[in-house]
This record gives C-alpha cells, structure tokens and sequence, in this order.
C-alpha cells in the first residue's frame, strides 16, 4: 500500500468539504478512488460510469502520465509520496460548472412547490428562510425561522435542535436554498427540502408573509454581538427594544444597572428618584459626575444615558414615591429593577408590582456583602414570593444602618446592579432560569457566591393565592414601629 496525495479539481471540492488535495493509502489507482469516495460520498459518482470504468470528460495523472496509457483504473502506484490528479474537462468559464452543479443538487436534494411547503409548515415542519437581512425586510413567509445562508450551519442546531424534524428551506429564487440543504443534510438533518421559486413564487402564489420591522444599520453595528448570539438574535433585539423597564432610583444600584440596560438596548427606561447629586455619591454612583453636584438625580442620569445611546427613550420621575403616586409611575412597565435603600420604599414597591403583577428585581447591598432575587409571584414557572413573604415586618434600625451610617465599599452596588441588569434582561427575553424563589448572596471579602432558596408564605397578607390587595399603607409609620 502506498501514501497516494490526490488533488481534487474545483468542480469537486465541494464534495470534500472545499479541501484541495486529499491524502489517501491505496495500491492501484482504483484502490485509491474507492478510499476517496468512502471519505467523500457523492465524488465517485462524478468520476466513475455505474460500470468503474473513468468518465469520458475525465483523465486522471499519476505525475505526469495518463492513468488511460498506464493499464487504467488497475495501474498500480508507484511509491510513498505518488500524486494522482483528477483532471475534467473544462469550459474555461464558470457558467458551465454552476450550471453542473446546480442540476447534481436537484439530483439529491427534493423540491416543493410553495403550496405544499405551506401545507407542511402548518404540519409542524420548519420553514428556514435563508435570505439575508435586507431581502426579509421586504418579507417573509409567517413563523419562519430566519438564519442567512452565511450562518446556517453555525446556528441551525440552536434553532433547531432535533435532527428528525422536517425542513424546508427557501431562498429568494430556489437556487441557494438548494447549496443550504446540502450543507443541512451533512448536520444530519434527515428530511431537507428546498422550496421551489424561492419568495418571489411564494409571494406570486399569494401565500400569506409578514414584514418584519427590520434594524437599521445603526442598529445593526451597536447591537452585532446581541445579532451574533442565537439566544437573542434579531427577534430578541427587537423585543428588548420595545420593552419598558422602571428603575426605582438613581444612586449605586441603578447606576449599573440602568447603564448596561440602555447599552443593550432596553427602548424605555423608566427612573424615578427624587433626590439631588451630592459629592459623597460619586463613590459609587457612576451615572453622576462632578460637575452635576446639586442638580437632579434623574436630570443627571438622562444625559449619561442619552449620551450611551441616543435610541433609548429616558422617562424620568423627579418625585418620591408614595401610595399616592406609585401605581401611576409603576403602571406599563414590565419589569420593575428596585435599587431602593430604604425600607419604606422597598415595601411599597413590593406591594405595588404584587397588585400590578409585575416583576421585580430586587437588589440590595450592606457593607461588603450584597443580594439579589426577583419577587415575583405570579411567574409563569414557579410561585415565587413577594417581600412580604422573605421579610413580614422590617427589621429595626440597629439591623439595618443605611449606607450613610454603615459605609459600603463603592463598587459593590456595581457588582450587584449589574446582576439585577442580567436578571432583567433574562426577563424581557424569556431566557435562562430567573433568580424567583432563589436569593444569591455576594460576600465581596471572601469573594464567595452562595444561593438560597426561597418560599412564598402560604398566608401572605399580600400574594396569597385567592387574597385580595388589602391597600396601600402608611409605609413610613409601618417601618418607623419595627423594634
């Protein structure tokens, strides 16, 4: 046996995954193409009649000598190091190659009309429109699964993880669907389609399509890693841009966090804050800055934000939460990010998103440990609790010091508002599993994480299954009792 290089002419590199020689161990040139083609399904046929014998277009060279004037397909190869060369005919053009190929794929590859992939697609196959961005913008069939041809085989297996599902893919015309169920078929895929005319006869055919609201190019370069990722892709960037989350104030938890929000694109952020920018937040408060000592809070993070991203619509709230106001402030958004640090507040927002039935994420740091969860009862996974549940009564004060008494380390509330970032955005998008009945704790000095689990209270005074909202209290005078 012999170590025989074999070069592979362009029209057949496809079948060899683009590869320009092929290394292979044989005694004859027969010998040779056979171990070729158990490697590389589809080649032989190409180069070899249904009898063995060479196609007429095809010579194949050992060096420099014709394997025809050698003995054919029984001449044996000479030595370790031997190359024999594939060499068809060629027009000197590329139409006729294409041309070639595109008539072997129809050979392999089933086509359907657009009536029958519609009939299919309402069966449960999947429809993947491989178009590229700018031709889905002027449309595409319904709840098809989007993936341009450049990324098909990177991100299909996301979308689509069973390998047994039917496929049917469309390009604009029916010519590049047929290379994608190619390159589909050697994932694994079982049952791949191409559908015949592409859009245009599906369009023509009157089938029903929608037009997506697309982004912008602008949009398309601020957000290309969130495009990038399949968890989020195009849909997900267009959900965060249409979702509306509300920050309860603007100092060390919902500076992060409102910063890596507006940086992925959240289209309203909502924050309310009455307070002024005072030199001692600046520790920890990186919306603010020097120069804006004395002005409103929520002024100040407007232009910071607005500064990161112009796109992103900033509704501010110069005024204190109250039961008077807060149902007002809290009503349309969907997730509500609490960086509160008072327990009055905290109360309130709880009872408030518990009668609203909104999330809230919940953040809150001491020193040098911090915590985060989502208290949110009527999540659709799991009964988590509210605040109630975790804490009936507040603590007293000898407890719980407020930062301006106790002291916290400034890039502690950056460690957990961007957790509450991260949980929001798993929110809007549907991903992952939310911190709700979970408490993760951060302890900064021992650089530890750890997670404890949460129960609602079955006789909640305030989510209880069956209970009504009781109202809205005196939250001051409820926490100023607590001994």
């Amino acid at each position: 046996m012999s170590r025989v290089i074999v070069r592979i002419p362009t029209p057949l590199r496809s079948y060899t995954g683009g590869a320009d020689e092929v290394e292979v161990e044989a005694a004859t040139v027969g010998d040779a193409l056979q171990a070729l083609a158990h490697r590389h399904e589809g080649l032989l046929p190409r180069v070899c009649a249904e009898d063995g014998s060479l196609r007429p277009f095809v010579n194949i060279y050992v060096g420099s000598d014709n394997v025809r004037d050698l003995g054919g397909l029984a001449a044996p190869l000479p030595r370790d190091g031997a190359v024999l060369a594939i060499v068809p005919a060629v027009a000197g053009g590329a139409g006729g190659a294409r041309e070639r190929r595109i008539a072997e794929l129809k050979a392999s590859i089933p086509e359907i009309d657009p009536r029958e992939a519609f009939a299919l697609q309402a069966q449960g196959a999947a429809l993947i429109d491989v178009r590229e961005a700018d031709e889905i913008a002027q449309g595409s069939p319904r709840d098809a699964v989007r993936i341009g041809r450049g990324f098909l085989e990177l991100r299909v297996e996301e979308a689509i993880p069973d390998t047994e599902r039917a496929l049917l893919v469309m390009c604009g015309g029916g010519v590049r669907s047929l290379f994608a169920a190619e390159g589909l078929k050697r994932l694994g895929y079982r049952k791949v389609a191409s559908v015949a005319g592409g859009f245009s006869r599906w369009k023509a055919e009157g089938l029903p399509f929608e037009t997506p609201r697309g982004l912008d190019a602008h949009a398309r370069e601020r957000y290309a890693r969130h495009l990038a990722m399949p968890e989020v892709g195009e849909a997900g960037q267009r959900r965060l841009l249409d979702s509306r989350v509300l920050l309860v104030g603007a100092g060390g938890l919902g500076s992060p966090a409102a910063l890596y929000l507006a940086a992925a694109g959240v289209g309203t952020l909502g924050i309310v804050d009455h307070d002024i920018v005072d030199r001692s937040n600046l520790q920890r408060q990186i919306l603010h800055n020097d120069e804006r000592i004395g002005q409103p809070k929520v002024d100040s993070a407007r232009r910071t934000l607005q500064g990161l991203n112009p796109a992103v619509k900033i509704a501010t709230y110069a005024e204190r939460l109250s039961s008077a106001n807060v149902e007002r402030i809290l009503e349309g958004y969907e997730v509500v990010v609490d960086g509160s640090d008072n327990f009055p507040t905290r109360y309130l927002v709880n009872d408030a998103c518990v009668r609203l039935q909104i999330p809230c994420v919940h953040g809150s740091v001491y020193r040098f440990e911090g915590q985060v969860t989502v208290f949110w009862p009527r999540c659709p996974a799991r009964r988590g609790p509210c605040y109630r549940c975790l804490y009936p009564e507040p603590p007293p004060a000898e407890f719980a010091p407020s930062c301006a008494d106790a002291g916290v380390l400034g890039v502690l509330p950056g460690v957990v508002g961007l957790l509450e970032a991260v949980e929001t955005i798993k929110l809007l998008l549907g991903l992952g599993d939310p911190l709700v009945g979970r408490l993760l704790h951060y302890d900064a000095l021992r650089a530890r994480f750890d997670e404890y689990r949460l129960s609602a209270r079955p006789d909640c005074e305030l989510c209880a299954e069956g209970r009504a909202f009781p109202g809205y209290v005196d939250y001051e005078a409820f926490c100023a009792t607590a001994v």
